[in-house]
């Protein structure tokens, strides 16, 4: 099939592989215009664009996909079977919704209709699902309303947002080659979502990773690992943030009726903080201008009293 591939970031990646070791043609490959990036603020190629020209694909960066008619027309005379979409970044207009005879699909983080939106990954997470996968659906002119065509799952465990993100993105490239495969062979079903099942995963804003010790100890290890690697679960100690990257939740430990977010115990296994209904224990952590370590390396040359209150 003639493909175009839309994506932006790392998620996309694998699927950008997949296609292009197949025996699919990949007329282009759009991604969003480069931007700044890091503490530097550096202009920097997105993580698709820089695998796309890595492989000898022509890349396109319209700064207005609705408005740029060059960009249009460029499509249009590729004639494209398929257009696929990973994390692109932008809701396509219905004309490129029409264009493809075959459609087009996009991979999404989540077993759809649940957690439609730009942070299904660390929305599961924070909700306590038990398990997360991907969807192929085909796109519309809705936030990830589309008919589903395949899914697939795998278990959230104690897995981090970044470990999970590249678990994803590896499955979705996997599903992707079958679902098109089946496109091709006609094989395809398509089953519309049930909007009543649908739920929300709006972005994550940053000031969610600061951690409220009243709530209970296994709500806020889910928070540590939803917000590893970006943007960083923390909490204040002395007026400076501290980052929290791995904790191990308690739940219904006794804690002598502290406060929560008081410092209760301190050895090299971790920081015991009293929470809501238990404990959390810190296992490693990052203050400002640090590298992240574990609590014994952090000991050695900081200190934290007990009884001192987190927040």
């Amino acid at each position: 099939m003639r493909i175009i591939f839309m994506g932006t970031p790392f998620f996309a990646v694998p699927a950008l592989e997949a296609i292009k070791n197949s025996e699919h043609e990949i007329c282009f490959v759009v991604s969003q215009p480069d931007s700044p990036k890091d503490r530097g603020k550096k202009i920097k190629a997105a993580p698709v664009k820089e695998k796309a020209l890595e492989m000898g694909l022509t890349v396109l960066q319209p700064e207005n996909i609705k408005t740029d008619r060059i960009f249009f027309d460029k499509l249009e005379k590729s004639c494209p079977e398929l257009v696929v979409v990973a994390a692109y970044g932008k809701i396509l207009p219905k004309e490129i919704l029409l264009m493809p005879k075959s459609g087009c699909v996009n991979i999404h983080a989540s077993l759809l209709p649940r957690f439609r939106g730009a942070a299904p990954i660390q929305r599961a997470i924070l909700a306590g699902d038990r398990c997360t996968g991907v969807t192929i659906m085909c796109m519309e002119e809705g936030l990830d309303t589309g008919d589903i065509l395949s899914s697939a799952e795998t278990e959230i465990d104690r897995k981090t947002s970044g470990q999970l993100h590249d678990e994803l993105a590896v499955l979705g490239a996997e599903l992707l080659m079958k679902t098109i495969k089946s496109i091709e062979k006609g094989e395809i079903v398509r089953k519309p979502q049930n909007d009543s099942l649908s739920t929300y995963a709006p972005m994550i804003d940053k000031k969610e990773g600061k951690i409220d010790f009243s709530k209970g100890p296994s709500e806020i290890e889910r928070l540590i690992r939803a917000f590893d690697p970006r943007p960083g679960a923390y909490t204040f100690y002395k007026g400076e943030m501290l980052k929290i990257w791995k904790a191990e939740a308690f739940e219904q430990e006794d804690c002598g009726g502290k406060r929560p977010g008081t410092v209760i115990s301190i050895s090299e296994k971790g920081i015991g903080i009293a929470a809501g209904k238990g404990l959390i224990l810190i296992r490693e952590m990052q203050m400002p201008g640090r590298k992240k370590m574990a609590v014994k390396d952090f000991l050695r040359g900081n200190s934290i009293e007990i009884m001192t209150v987190l927040g």
